[in-house]
């Protein structure tokens, strides 16, 4: 057995990813999050000056990461990415506020994580926005709730709006991720089987419901072509004329002189 498959298992056990994306969209992705978190960097250094840093890496470069690389996913999707930092960042500053230092924390990650479910606008990178606004210090603790304004705001809506810009570019890069006109039921499975099936999982899932149906389409295309490919069309075999010998022969020479 070749050590490949001695580590195929492990592998899936650790969720090591599949990535199957091209060349260009790894790249895309690369260049996207270096244009998404400069232009955040540079309003952040003009807004907050020497702090400017801090909240680039802890919160924005998680949004940008997101936005540029997985663009269609639900969480990049700019209600989670505006909603997730103003929801969790307001947890965060009242946390500060209003809890000891040890237990403020302990507030702002679970609360964030619970408000950002229950409005449907569930971010990770709101998570860092929140603890940031309990830990960053003197300087943004006196900013208070107008935190949510500058920068938070202001970062989230500029990293929304150039991924909207970047990403419309390529047809296939689609931010915001829209559902198209939904069309005439039909036999097989459907856009509404896929939302319900994911509800049944009671888990959340980072993709929609017309991702998903997608990607089962293309899944019974490859495997209606690796059927055909694998049918071997057969002809019906053909006759092989049938030997003659000399005695059978000289028999029905002498039948037909004697008629």
């Amino acid at each position: 057995m070749s050590r490949l498959a001695l580590l195929h298992p492990v592998a899936r056990y650790l969720g090591v990813e599949t990535n199957s994306t091209s060349h260009l969209e790894k790249w895309l992705s690369i260049v996207g999050s270096a244009l998404g978190i400069g232009l955040a960097s540079l309003m952040n250094q003009w807004l907050l000056g020497d702090h400017y840093l801090a909240w680039t890496l802890a919160s924005m470069g998680a949004s940008a990461g997101l936005i540029f690389a997985i663009p269609g996913g639900a969480l990049s999707q700019p209600w989670p990415v505006l909603a997730g930092h103003l929801v969790a960042g307001a947890i965060g500053v009242a946390s500060y506020r209003y809890l000891p230092l040890e237990w403020a924390v302990i507030s702002a990650t679970s609360l964030s994580v619970g408000a950002m479910y229950y409005l449907r606008c569930l971010h990770p990178p709101g998570i860092a926005t929140a603890v940031f606004a309990v830990m960053g210090g003197d300087a943004i603790h006196a900013q208070g709730f107008a935190l949510l304004l500058n920068p938070v705001l202001i970062n989230a809506t500029l990293l929304v709006l150039l991924g909207m810009l970047f990403n419309s570019v390529f047809p296939w890069r689609r931010y915001p991720r829209h559902h198209q006109t939904e069309s005439a039921p039909q036999a097989g499975v459907g856009e509404q089987d896929i939302a319900a099936a994911m509800s049944r999982l009671d888990t959340f899932v980072d993709m929609s419901p017309e991702e998903l149906l997608r990607v089962y389409q293309q899944a019974e295309q490859l495997a209606a072509q690796r059927r055909t490919s694998a049918t071997v069309v057969r002809f019906p075999r053909r006759r092989q004329p049938t030997a003659i010998n000399s005695d059978s022969q000289s028999d029905g020479n002498a039948r037909r002189e004697s008629r």
